[in-house]
């Protein structure tokens, strides 16, 4: 099948939408189905895993607040996903989706129908307010992060959004297929979702189809193996870049905010390039793990250097990792040394 006018090359056809008439007439409305690793048993699932999760009948493998990066490590190679309930607490989420309120106020809806035209995005996030800060370096995500991709890693989308009243359910896909990398390959991308309300099928929770990350590159996705990640507000939700999925219908009459913290392996390009998007006067007071992923790290042995030095020289001229990397190890320890005397 041919691609729709206007659709992304990485992104599957019309054909596979639930809100395209041929899919409507070509699946039949299904009965609740039971989502485990994919395509394997509960016993398969391994009882390290299973000890820390709830298996409920209709959806997705479920972990619980105490649920440790091994969990999440688990999940993810399995499924795909990790769906992580109770990570923030109702007073927590409030407060956040106030600090949204203004920016959602004055923020448009989207100019297609990928980003949706009854949704807003709020780009740009981290140059527009600092509540969601240290859940950017949250433990339990960053370990997740650590597993999927590795020690080095910046953001690609960070972005704050809201699916509006009448939003069809977006075109499924894969995050990591912008970057033209022959499959199957490691992964280069890992999102995560964190619900600022209540995410139920009514209102827009993500579509996703668990196991197609370790699909043949041909395959193509199947209405009926969609399921959606319903979650309770304060619950996150890691997806590998390879997983097929995609945001959900709003028929309800209420928004749905969500933030979206997407990463990719610091080798390859960002799809919002947070460099030019955060003033670097609003870099110099963060945490040096977010400067990290805001773009100013350095990919071994020397990716990212700027003027033949560590980027974080733009920040702050005296500090310790502005050494030339372009020296090799030896200087980087030498100065290393230094500022610790």
């Amino acid at each position: 099948m041919g691609r729709s006018k206007g659709t992304p090359a990485w992104a599957f056809d019309a054909g596979s939408q639930p809100n395209s008439s041929a899919s409507r007439e070509r699946w039949p409305p299904l009965g609740p189905r039971t989502c485990l690793l994919a395509g394997s048993s509960a016993a398969a699932a391994g009882p390290g895993l299973l000890a820390g999760a709830t298996v409920l009948a209709v959806t997705l493998l479920r972990l619980g607040p105490d649920a440790t990066v091994d969990d999440l490590a688990a999940s993810l190679d399995g499924n795909g996903y990790a769906l992580v309930e109770g990570v923030l607490s109702p007073d927590d989420v409030e407060a956040r989706r106030a600090a949204l309120a203004d920016l959602f106020a004055a923020t448009p809806t989207g100019r297609n129908f990928f980003e949706g035209f009854h949704t807003q995005r709020v780009y740009a996030v981290f140059a527009k307010t600092r509540a969601f800060d240290d859940l950017a370096v949250h433990p339990l995500l960053l370990g997740a992060l650590d597993h999927a991709l590795g020690e080095h890693y910046q953001f690609s989308a960070p972005v704050a959004l809201q699916i509006g009243p009448g939003e069809k359910a977006q075109i499924l896909h894969r995050d990591e297929d912008v970057y033209p990398l022959p499959r199957p390959h490691a992964p280069v991308v890992v999102n995560s979702m964190w619900a600022l309300c209540d995410f139920g099928e009514a209102n827009g929770a993500t579509r996703l189809i668990p196991g197609s990350h370790r699909w043949d590159p041909d395959r193509r996705p199947d209405e009926r193996e969609v399921v959606q990640a319903t979650m309770p507000a304060g619950s996150m939700l890691v997806y590998l870049g390879g997983l097929v999925h995609g945001g959900g219908a709003n028929t309800t009459a209420t928004p749905r905010p969500g933030l979206l913290l997407e990463y990719v392996v610091s080798w390859l390009r960002p799809q919002e390039t947070q460099l030019v998007a955060v003033p670097p006067e609003t870099v110099r007071d963060l945490p040096e793990r977010l400067q990290e992923l805001l773009g100013y790290n350095v990919y071994p042995p020397f990716l990212g250097y700027v003027d033949g030095r560590h980027p974080r020289r733009v920040l702050d001229s005296d500090a310790a990792p502005t050494v030339d990397v372009l020296r090799g190890p030896e200087a980087i320890e030498t100065a290393q040394a230094r500022s610790r005397e």
